[in-house]
């Protein structure tokens, strides 16, 4: 086929075949007569001939094509955009997040709410930090944009809830302290490197 055979609009020269349909009933009279003679024919079990067919295979065979949903579950892809997940810092346990706001203002839903404040130390720290997951569209711009790959996209798809405070809590995609050691890091500026131990060298002494 030639591209030329796509850019033809005309539509006499091209090979329609019209179907010999017959015409839709008007009444309800006519309406049940077409129901009722459509039945005799059986063309209801003819469409359902392959369901019937899995059907019983399923039951007497032990032939099963489904997943068994949640006792079986399908694998996902490794860049599978699900519920954000919030990193911490391996070292401090702290949050990587530093308040630069580029997620909120990149955020193409305006999901995403930031409010910063400054510590003790005049450091600049996230005192409220919240995305409103059924506005999120799952793009992924926001862990594109973040510099120290603060937030990221996990595998946790299942999020049914009753309340729609469920689906904009900062707890919820922090990683919990006591699995930190198995916090998942994912390759890019900020992450830790595979040698990051080797690197490590004493500070010296200024006297």
């Amino acid at each position: 086929m030639s591209l030329e055979q796509f850019k033809n609009r005309n539509v006499g020269t091209q090979a329609y075949r019209m179907l010999d349909l017959e015409p839709t009933p008007e009444t309800g009279w006519g309406r049940f007569k077409r129901v009722v003679r459509r039945s005799v024919k059986l063309e209801l079990f003819t469409g359902l001939k392959v369901t019937f067919r899995e059907m019983i295979k399923a039951l007497f065979m032990g032939e099963m094509h489904t997943t068994k949903y949640p006792f079986e579950k399908l694998p996902i892809a490794p860049r599978y955009r699900a519920i954000h997940e919030m990193k911490r810092l391996l070292e401090s346990g702290h949050y990587r997040c530093i308040g630069c706001g580029l997620c909120e203002k990149i955020c193409i839903a305006d999901c995403i709410r930031m409010d910063t404040r400054y510590d003790e130390n005049q450091r600049k720290e996230v005192s409220e930090y919240t995305i409103n997951f059924g506005r999120c569209i799952f793009c992924g711009y926001c862990a594109e944009v973040c510099p120290e790959l603060a937030i990221v996209h996990g595998g946790r798809y299942e999020t049914a809830s009753e309340q729609r405070a469920s689906f904009a809590l900062f707890e919820d995609m922090l990683t919990p302290l006591d699995q930190l050691a198995q916090q998942k890091e994912y390759p890019g500026f900020g992450a830790v490197s595979p040698d990051a131990d080797e690197k490590i060298k004493k500070t010296p002494l200024a006297y």
